[in-house]
């Protein structure tokens, strides 16, 4: 292990070191990697696609690569694949769309790797990682004890599992069991931007590969290729509110949209809510948001970590100030 450059292994594109750095694609070497690791603090990273950071890191970094797709169970009408943690997402929806596996097309051009799917809960046009999720196995940093996790031990919520938030960066996914459909597959198409897009291109009765061809479409037009422009996705998560706070935004803002999400809770777009307070026209040290969606903060060039962090931070601020909302980063920032 020796001082490692992290710019190649986030999306931002921002530069920062690693003071210890190793990559490792098996579950042993995780285990060699902790016992010469032991008590230290650590981060886990996969493909960095949803991580800021904002300075060096002085801790020892340990890159998940695990790779592999098997079919471990299977009957005429499910099939359960285990999925190795390093495994490129969209890469496996792919993989799936060709077998006719259905369970995950909604979920298509999710940059990020498999570990990383159930620690975020990843989710798009009307579908999260939580309705197919069977299992994740992985190894626990202070012990290095294996646990299986099955789908009601992991806690999903919206865009969150217990391995973001109790477990976070002690336990190491390695492996993740998907259900997934083989026939009579129940296809999604409730999300407004898919179901337009399907009537626009009169597509009445979508196949997998429709779902997911679409869905690319769509994000492309949405969001910017981090590989060209440092991004993370959306930063921030959607908020929830109450019913007399969503009647009196609208009082000001008719063009207000919200989803109720039930027991009198409405979520609305943190983009939206970003885009009323000017951001799409405010530049600062190389950081601002993108022009298509402002729920998208993007690296203009050779923005520091730090400057992306305190951009955010006055996003927040103003969201706070004019709709009495705070936001909450969907982004780990590290």
């Amino acid at each position: 292990m020796k001082k490692t450059s992290l710019k190649p292994f986030n999306s931002f594109g921002v530069d920062a070191y690693a003071k210890k750095f190793v990559s490792v694609n098996s579950e042993k070497q995780i285990l060699d990697f902790l016992d010469l690791n032991k008590s230290e603090k650590l981060l886990i990273l996969g493909a960095g696609t949803n991580i800021l950071f904002r300075n060096n890191i002085q801790y020892p970094v340990i890159k998940i690569d695990i790779k592999g797709i098997e079919i471990i169970n299977e009957d005429d009408k499910e099939v359960l694949i285990s999925v190795g943690a390093g495994e490129n997402w969209n890469e496996l929806v792919w993989w799936c769309i060709d077998n006719d596996f259905g369970g995950i097309e909604n979920l298509v051009s999710i940059p990020g790797n498999v570990g990383s799917a159930p620690i975020q809960n990843i989710g798009a046009y009307g579908k999260e990682i939580k309705d197919v999720l069977e299992s994740c196995r992985g190894v626990f940093v202070e012990n290095s004890s294996i646990k299986i996790f099955n789908n009601d031990d992991c806690n999903f919520s919206y865009r969150s599992s217990v391995f973001k938030e109790d477990l976070k960066n002690k336990f190491i996914i390695t492996n993740v069991t998907l259900r997934l459909s083989k026939i009579h597959h129940k296809i999604n198409t409730e999300y407004s931007s898919l179901k337009q897009f399907l009537k626009e291109n009169h597509i009445n009765k979508p196949t997998l590969k429709n779902i997911a061809e679409s869905v690319s479409k769509i994000r492309s037009k949405k969001l910017p290729d981090y590989k060209k422009t440092g991004n993370a996705g959306s930063f921030f998560k959607n908020p929830t509110i109450g019913k007399s706070k969503l009647k009196e935004i609208g009082l000001s803002f008719p063009d207000l949209v919200s989803y109720n999400i039930g027991k009198s809770k409405y979520k609305i777009s943190a983009g939206w809510l970003i885009e009323k307070c000017d951001f799409k026209k405010k530049e600062e040290k190389n950081v601002s948001v993108y022009k298509n969606q402002a729920l998208v903060i993007i690296n203009l060039g050779k923005a520091k970590g730090i400057d992306i962090y305190n951009y955010s931070q006055k996003i927040k601020e103003s969201v706070r100030k004019k709709f009495d909302i705070l936001l909450e980063e969907e982004v780990n920032i590290i």
